[in-house]
């Protein structure tokens, strides 16, 4: 499925100021936040949508390539995307527009002291975003691909815990395993992050030596896709767990993978249906004739009636593209072109002549037809 477009995910306009945007995002955020809709799978979703939307809204650089390149603009290899293109947990977004932007109580405010995930426990990982190119015969028999991709992955020497052999994670005292000390200036208090665990709401007396005590490595990884039959450009398949390993034994992200189809050198895709075009002789359109076409799974013959015009549309049903959610599969539409004998020899120029003086309206009523109605520009 195609992403939705980021001003219309948030309720607002192009030109809407960075308040607004703040603003329109806040409350989203809230309606769709899973602590108020526990075990509600759209609900997170959105969440997770809206948090995408205003991380690429909120930040001007961002923003500017997103109205210039749309989604492009944050695919692989784009300033924007790290890796195979990736955005951060919404979560953490959440954190920061709600803690730093309102002072240290509106978070509790919102979810009763308990909606507020603590730092030190575990943590989901990010969902990352692989673009794939396929061939126009792959996109519609379906295929399975590997794909490779660097991501933080679980590390194998302490198992994702941060801790070294012997060494032990504790609740960080500054914070108390918030990852935040939040500061009184006046009438307004400030969350920072705690200078002594920067963040985790944890220490280890031992970290990892592999991994500094994040319990996350970069790691080369190899993903198998299976693409069904009939995808197109834009769709969206998602990985379940293949996005980047989670903090403290989190569960992991899930990978989504952004289907672009090459064009192909015969077939024209209109929704199921192809479209292709198929040169026939004048006699042959003439006659009638029966003709050999491509399709997709190999030729079929196909009959051209007598006096068929050039431009004229014949139809294969069942010869297009394979529904992807399973409805059947839709047609082949085949526009014969009547090509024009070019470099006759003074025989066939003498036969095709023959033939001219021999034809009437009867046998050329469209050139009769015409004719007679533009009549009086000829007189």
């Amino acid at each position: 499925m195609a992403k939705r477009d980021y001003y219309e995910v948030l309720g607002i306009s192009k030109g809407a100021s960075a308040d607004e945007i703040k603003k329109a995002y806040r409350k989203l955020a809230v309606k769709y936040h899973p602590d108020k809709n526990p075990d509600n799978k759209e609900a997170e979703e959105k969440f997770k949508e809206i948090g995408e939307a205003y991380e690429a809204l909120s930040d001007p650089e961002k923003k500017s390539a997103y109205d210039q390149f749309g989604h492009a603009a944050f695919g692989a290899g784009s300033r924007a995307s790290r890796g195979g293109g990736g955005f951060h947990d919404p979560f953490d977004i959440f954190r920061e527009v709600f803690s730093g932007g309102g002072g240290g109580g509106v978070f509790e405010d919102l979810f009763g002291g308990g909606g507020q995930r603590s730092s030190s426990g575990p943590s989901r990982g990010s969902d990352l975003r692989y673009d794939m190119e396929l061939t126009f015969e792959e996109a519609v028999h379906g295929c399975e691909k590997e794909i490779r991709l660097s991501k933080l992955d679980s590390c194998d020497s302490c198992k994702g815990s941060g801790a070294a052999d012997g060494g032990r994670r504790s609740t960080c005292g500054t914070c108390n395993g918030r990852g935040q000390v939040v500061q009184s200036q006046g009438f307004f208090s400030v969350a920072q992050t705690c200078p002594r665990c920067h963040g985790s709401g944890a220490s280890i007396d031992k970290p990892c030596p592999k991994c500094n005590g994040e319990g996350r490595r970069d790691k080369s990884s190899k993903v198998t896709i299976r693409v069904p039959a009939g995808v197109d450009t834009g769709a969206r398949l998602r990985s379940t767990g293949n996005g980047e390993a989670g903090i403290h034994g989190g569960k992991p992200g899930d990978l989504y993978v952004v289907l672009h189809v090459k064009e192909h050198e015969i077939f024209e895709r209109d929704g199921d249906d192809l479209q292709c075009e198929v040169p026939v002789s004048f006699v042959q359109s003439t006659l009638g004739s029966e003709i050999q076409v491509p399709t997709l799974n190999g030729s079929a013959r196909i009959n051209v009636p007598p006096g068929t015009q050039s431009g004229t549309i014949l139809r294969l049903r069942g010869k297009g593209v394979k529904n992807v959610q399973g409805y059947g599969h839709g047609d082949l539409h085949v526009r014969v072109i009547v090509e024009v004998p070019t470099r006759l020899n003074a025989e066939q120029k003498a036969k095709l002549s023959e033939f001219g003086e021999l034809c009437d309206d009867r046998v050329n009523p469209m050139r009769g037809s015409f004719f007679e109605k533009t009549r009086k520009f000829f007189t």
